[in-house]
C-alpha cells in the first residue's frame, strides 16, 4: 500500500502558491505553523487499503489561511466505484464555528441501485456511517455537520437507451480534536474517511474488527476508468 500524497498550500519553501488571504500585505506568506506541518506529514504518511487510490488536489484558497487537499477513488480492477475529496483546513487563530483550529471537510459520491436509493432511511444510514467510521477508530471530534443528498436520473429521446441511475452524495465537516503539539491525528482521520468511502462503494469490511459493518450494495454497472 502506498502512502497518501497530496498538495500543501502554504506558499513556503518552494511549495505551492499561497492561499489568498495568507499574505500580510508585504507580498510574503507567513511561515507554516508547526501543528499544521505535523498534521500534513501525518496525512502523507498514512497507509491506506489498496482499493483506495489517493491523488493530489488543489487546496481551496479562501476557506482558511492554510489548507491541504486529497482526492480519492475506490477502484475494482478498471472500474471506479466511488470518489471523494478530503480537505484539511487550519486557522491558527481559531474559528468560532469550528471550536478549534483545524477542520476536515469532505465530499463523497457513489452510484446506487435504484431500490437502495428509494429507501427513506438511506440519508440517516449514510450519516451514521460517517460518525460510525470515526468512532470505530476511537477518534475524538466535535461540531459535525453535513448533508446527505440522493438524486436519480432518467433518460429520454435520443438517450432513452441509457438505464436510469441514482447517486448518493455526502458532504460533511468535523473538527478533529488536537493532540500533542496542537496537531490532530490526521492519519487516523484519513484512514477513517477511507473506511467510509469504501463502505459507500460497497466494498467488504477491511478487517475482522469491522465484520459488523453493513455495507452499501455495489452500484449497478460501475463506470469504466
Amino acid at each position: 500500500m502506498a502512502a497518501a500524497q497530496g498538495r500543501l498550500s502554504d506558499g513556503a519553501g518552494g511549495m505551492d502558491e499561497a492561499n489568498e488571504g495568507d499574505r500580510d500585505g508585504s507580498g510574503t506568506a507567513p511561515p507554516v505553523p508547526p501543528p499544521f506541518r505535523a498534521a500534513v506529514d501525518a496525512l502523507r504518511a498514512a497507509r491506506l487499503r489498496p482499493q483506495v487510490e489517493v491523488e493530489p488536489a488543489p487546496a481551496p484558497k479562501k476557506l482558511a489561511p492554510f489548507a491541504y487537499a486529497l482526492e480519492a477513488t475506490v477502484v475494482d480492477g478498471e472500474q471506479d466505484l466511488a470518489d471523494g475529496r478530503l480537505v484539511l483546513l487550519h486557522d491558527p487563530a481559531g474559528h468560532d464555528a469550528w471550536r478549534g483550529t483545524f477542520r476536515l471537510v469532505t465530499l463523497i459520491r457513489a452510484e446506487l441501485e435504484p431500490e437502495m436509493a428509494a429507501d427513506p432511511l438511506l440519508p440517516e444510514v449514510c450519516w451514521s456511517w460517517l460518525t460510525g467510521a470515526l468512532q470505530a477508530r476511537g477518534l475524538a471530534y466535535g461540531e459535525p455537520s453535513g448533508t446527505v443528498t440522493r438524486a436519480s436520473s432518467h433518460y429520454f429521446g435520443g438517450l432513452a437507451e441509457r438505464p436510469a441511475n441514482s447517486q448518493i452524495e455526502i458532504r460533511a465537516s468535523w473538527t478533529p480534536r488536537e493532540g500533542r503539539g496542537g496537531a490532530p491525528d490526521t492519519g487516523a482521520h484519513l484512514a477513517s474517511w477511507c473506511d467510509l468511502l469504501a463502505q459507500v462503494a460497497g466494498l467488504p469490511p477491511a478487517g475482522p474488527g469491522d465484520a459488523s459493518v453493513v455495507t452499501l450494495p455495489q452500484r449497478r454497472g460501475p463506470q469504466a476508468r
